[in-house]
């Protein structure tokens, strides 16, 4: 196979063919990963799984260690445990509730924990950061969505969690009951026996007719009133419920377009080396070479900072975004 340029998109593409090397010796050196049952098997899902069994080998042996009530040992044992602890207390607990948090804080744990080590991934050569892929990010995005909605309508049921999200507006008060304004009005102002028994039949007949009039005029105020508050909480309960995909999207795309940028850069960067050396090597390819190199480990040190923050915006907002479906009346 002749060989080919090397190209900067082979690192946050998710293909079936994993090029390690783009030319050894003349040739590309690829691995042509298989296909199972007639699904095809892809570089990231390789990658997921290696993130997924790199969690489990660290925190197995934790989890039976800490399961003893020993006390945490070494740098290793600390600096892990450490993670859940702020996942819990710093994260979880003050966006969902205390109430809330040890039934659903082992979902944050494993969504913060795949992320950060599908971020990291990215950061060693040969492999890539999944997380550089959209569809991955949307699944995670779904399930983010799913919990969102899910946590709530366990909690309080389908009907209930519906009806919080369904705005009360009243446009118009509801008009009261008429009254029999005339012989109330008369006792008000002391009107005596005789001028009752003399003009209260006319006096109750003028003021009652009036009175029927207003309560009519109200009942049809409040029912014009009652039917365009209806459509404005039906454009707001659509709103809400669009809103919920609206924050999944964006948690989505955030992701996607943070690591995907980083590890273009990087991959950029390193090929300045290459297209500085086609023209045979020279004082200008060793500038460049140098440049790059060290270019490379600064952006490399920010990256490590993002993996971490963008794993953790990830998980705070879906924790923040759970916390306000469990608790509408904040």
């Amino acid at each position: 196979m002749a060989a080919h340029e090397p190209s900067a998109f082979h690192h946050v593409q998710d293909t079936a063919t994993w090029e390690l090397f783009p030319s050894l010796f003349g040739h590309p050196v690829e691995i042509h990963l298989p296909k199972i049952f007639g699904f095809q098997i892809t570089k990231f899902m390789i990658l997921e799984l290696l993130a997924a069994g790199l969690i489990l080998g660290i925190y197995i042996p934790i989890a039976r260690r800490a399961r003893t009530g020993e006390l945490p040992k070494g740098a290793w044992w600390n600096a892990f445990e450490s993670i859940l602890t702020f996942i819990r207390n710093d994260v979880v607990r003050p966006t969902i509730g205390e109430k809330y948090t040890d039934q659903y804080v082992p979902f944050f744990w494993t969504l913060f924990l795949f992320l950060l080590f599908n971020n990291l991934l990215g950061l060693f050569p040969l492999l890539g950061s999944p997380t550089a892929s959209i569809w991955m990010t949307a699944g995670l995005a779904v399930c983010a969505f799913v919990l969102m909605h899910g946590a709530s309508i366990a909690d309080r049921g389908i009907v209930r969690y519906l009806k919080s999200l369904w705005p009360h507006i009243e446009i118009v008060a509801p008009p009261g009951r008429p009254a029999g304004h005339g012989h109330d009005h008369a006792h008000e102002h002391g009107h005596d026996h005789e001028h009752d028994h003399d003009h209260g039949h006319d006096h109750d007949y003028v003021q009652a007719a009036p009175a029927e009039r207003v309560a009519w005029h109200q009942w049809i105020t409040y029912g014009a009133g009652a039917g365009f508050g209806f459509i404005i909480s039906l454009m707001i309960f659509s709103l809400e419920l669009g809103g919920t995909l609206i924050k999944s999207s964006v948690l989505a795309v955030r992701l996607f377009a943070n690591m995907f940028a980083g590890h273009m850069v990087l991959a950029m960067i390193l090929l300045f080396i290459y297209l500085a050396g086609k023209g045979g090597l020279s004082p200008l390819w060793g500038a460049v070479t140098v440049a790059s190199v060290l270019g490379i480990i600064a952006l490399s040190l920010l990256e490590l900072f993002v993996a971490f923050l963008q794993a953790y915006v990830f998980v705070f907002l879906t924790a923040l975004f759970t916390g306000m479906a469990l608790h509408p009346e904040h």
